[in-house]
Formats: C-alpha cells, structure tokens, sequence
C-alpha cells in the first residue's frame, strides 16, 4: 500500500521563518531516494539545497519559483511504497497507529531537518477507516456526513497528509475553494479522485451554497465608490518588497539603530609604508596577500590591545559581554545585496591564513553558497568600502557587535612626510562604535593603533 507523506519546509536554523522558491530540483512524478534535494531556497542569509526525508514518488509541489513560504508550510508530497500485504483489510487488524517510517522503510535521513529528526522519518498517525466495499467501474459519491453545511465532510477528519496524488485534483478543489480533508475518497486506500472533488462541489451547489463563500441572505449590489485620487498618486513610484536578504538587512540595520547609541571618530593615515610591504610579500611568491588580509591582522592585534571593542551588550542583564575569541566579519557586497562572511577565530590566524579565509568566503558569497554558519557569529566588522571609491563612512554597528572599522580608499595625496612636502598614499580609517561598552578614549586609542601599523607595518613585529 503507498502511503502518501508531506513534506513541509525545515526550519533551517538561525531564526529563520521563511525562504524563497528559487528553483526546483524535481518534478511531479520523479522518484526520489531519502536525502537527495529536492528545492533550492533564499533564505534571508544564504541560498540552500533542502533534502527530502523520504524517498518514493513526488505527487505534488507546493509554490512556483519564487514564491515565498513560511516554516511549516507544505513542500512536496512524497508517495511512499510499503512491503506488500495480504489485502485492504490488513489495515482494519491493526486497531492502533501505523508509522510512517514503516512505510518508508528503515532509512532514515542522515540531515538534520529541524521537525524531522536525523535518523528516521517522523512517525505519523493515521487514524484507519472502517472496511469499505470494493470500488466499482463508477466512482462511489463521498460520503457527506452534515449535509446542511453545503460541503462534503467526513464522519472524522484523518491526521497528517490529504490522500491526493493527482496534481488536477488538487487544483480543482483550490480554485473552487473546497477542502480536501472534508473528502472521502472513494479510491484505493481512500484516495481522493476528481470524482469526489466534482461530486463535493455539485452537492454544496445542489443545497444552494457555494464552497469559496457565504452568500448573505439578502444579496444586493452595493455601488462601488468612485476613486477622486489622482492618477499620478495612484500609480507613482514602484513598490520593491524588503523580503530576502534586502528585508533580513533591513531588520538588522533599523534593530542597531534603535538599541545602539553610535559614535564615530576617524584619521587620515600615510599608507604608503604598508603597499609597499604588501608589495614585497607578494614579491617573495606563494599566494598573493590581500590588503583586506593586512588589514585584518591589524584589526586583531588591535583587539588584542583594546578587547572593550570585542563585546557585546546583555540588555536583559544589563551587562558588557566580553568575548575570548575573535570572529572577523566583512563586508562583501553581491548580485543578491550585502552580506557578511564571518572569519572564525581570526585572532589564531596569520596573515596568510586569513587570507585563505577571505578569498574562498568571497567566492563563496558570490556564488549565493555561504551556510547560515558563515554569515552569523561575527564579533567585529571590517568593512572595506574603499572598493567604491569613497573615502569616508559613518556605518551601522553589525548587531549585536559593538565595533566596526572602516577602510577608505587608498589614493595620492598631498603629505608631510619627515618634514617635506610629498604626494603619498593615503587612506582614511573610521571607527563606528557602542558608547555602552567603552568612552572615547578606548575607541580613540584603538584607532590610532591601527593607523600606527598602516604607516609603520614594523610595529606589528611587536605582537608577532
């Protein structure tokens, strides 16, 4: 007997409550196996392959690409095949629950699904109908158990999945408004055919009442208000949904700046020193060093120095967190809009190391395959927006962080340097940071550390 299964959305973790279709892995009739994905989704952090945890026969899909579902809501129903058994009636002997990992087969899936477990599918119960006579060449009429509710109810309403394979099926009866677990069906096992679907729909019409809605007892037609507005009102701007990553920024930045009173400071720095020691290592071969990767180790050993920037704030304790362990974020803009790999323990890493870090986490981000792991736990920002030509920001704080640097561009200017008028290179350096965890003090010496190293890369050699 095939068990018909649904699989819902997981909840994919960090908070997540909805994704977005992207594209299906599947169509309606593809046999699946346990674990093979089966739909590729946005979720506001990263693009996802979600596997089913059930193999047998897709029946049905729930959601065009680009549609957007909420944790919990339908996927995929999955067909499942059983070892064979004596008859229909092998159903009736067992008075008690049938599992659908028995219908599955002793696989289970090995992915951590949040509402589906890591080694078996998810029992299910499924309430057993009493026997019913073998099905003739015509379909038999449903049962209608109140028949002055004008639509075909069951005598009780079954659990888990609606025993529907057929794709029509189900959209006759959702273009028509009628509810599939109201149905008997009159197919094998109580599966639901379009017979029954069309006979529901002409018994509510026969008793004078729809099954998309209630007429009032006295229809009358109401005339419609005329709309004064001015066409140019009506129909300017266009409205852009903050879904996605735009929405899960948008949350973010409009959460920081309410919770977070900000301050910046920031200093002009001669960064002509540095270029040429990062010249100089590439110079040497192996892979080329990154000025992002120098300016992260800068930014670690600043932290060393000044850990204050490296917290959090407890609101509910009222309480400073103080981090042991650096994880780096920056800043890397995409096709699909900002995000921000994390470096994990960055503070452990040299430079080469985090620049290995850096390059496989920007391929990463640009082929939408970052992991909700890589985007979430950072305890610093770096954000290099030099790379658009600009020179100076005043960023928002990455919540719940309480610091992040800023990198301007690196372009000749006018300098003094050891006294005499010279054109160098030179780049502006900003600090953004939550007054809650330290004063102006901390946050200035910080950021005169880390302009110190970019005009003379030597004092690093203090902290190596």
């Amino acid at each position: 007997m095939a068990q018909v299964l649904e699989f819902k959305l997981p909840d994919l973790g960090e908070g997540l409550t909805e994704a977005e279709i992207v594209r299906w892995l599947v169509e309606v009739g593809d046999v699946v196996a346990v674990d093979q994905p089966v739909v590729e989704v946005e979720t506001a952090k990263a693009m996802v392959e979600v596997p089913c945890p059930y193999g047998g026969v897709v029946t049905a899909r729930f959601g065009e690409e680009g549609t957007e579902l909420p944790v919990g809501a339908p996927l995929i129903t999955v067909a499942v095949g059983a070892p064979a058994s004596g008859g229909p009636t092998d159903a009736a002997e067992a008075p008690g629950t049938q599992d659908a990992p028995a219908a599955a087969g002793s696989q289970g899936s090995g992915n951590v699904l949040v509402g589906y477990g890591t080694s078996e599918a998810p029992a299910r119960r499924r309430r057993v109908r009493p026997d019913r006579p073998a099905p003739s060449t015509a379909p038999l009429a449903p049962t209608l158990a109140e028949p002055t509710n004008g639509r075909a109810r069951t005598a009780e309403s079954a659990d888990g999945p609606v025993a529907v394979i057929s794709p029509l099926v189900r959209r006759l009866a959702r273009e028509n408004g009628l509810d599939l677990r109201e149905l008997t069906g009159s197919g094998p096992d109580g599966l639901i055919l379009r017979a029954d679907v069309e006979y529901a729909l002409r018994a509510a019409a026969v008793q004078g009442r729809t099954t998309t809605a209630t007429p009032a007892p006295h229809p009358r037609v109401t005339a419609q208000p005329t709309v004064t507005t001015a066409p140019a009102a009506a129909s300017a701007g266009t409205r852009v949904p903050l879904k996605g990553v735009r929405g899960a920024v948008a949350d973010k930045l409009s959460r920081s700046r309410r919770e977070i009173p900000d301050a910046t400071c920031w200093v002009d720095a001669d960064a002509t020193e540095l270029m040429r020691a990062r010249t100089a290592m590439n110079a040497a071969g192996g892979p080329k060093i990154s000025l992002l990767a120098l300016l992260a180790r800068i930014s670690t050993a600043a932290l060393a120095r000044f850990p204050e920037l490296n917290s959090t704030v407890d609101q509910d304790a009222r309480e400073i967190v103080r981090l042991d362990h650096v994880h780096l974020g920056f800043a890397a803009q995409t096709e699909r809009g900002l995000v921000v790999p994390v470096v994990r323990d960055a503070h452990a890493r040299d430079t080469e190391g985090l620049n290995a870090e850096f390059a496989r986490l920007t391929e990463s981000a640009r082929t939408g395959t970052l992991t909700p792991g890589e985007l979430t736990g950072g305890t610093f920002t770096l954000n290099n927006y030099g790379v658009f030509g600009v020179d100076g920001s005043t960023p928002i704080i990455n919540h719940p962080e309480a610091a992040m640097l800023g990198v301007g561009r690196i372009i000749p200017k006018p300098w003094v340097h050891e006294g005499e008028l010279a054109v160098r290179q030179v780049v502006q350096l900003s600090l953004t940071f939550d007054h809650r965890v330290c004063d102006g003090g901390t946050a200035g010496g910080f950021l005169r550390y880390v302009a110190d190293c970019v005009e003379q890369p030597a004092v690093l050699l203090r902290t190596l």
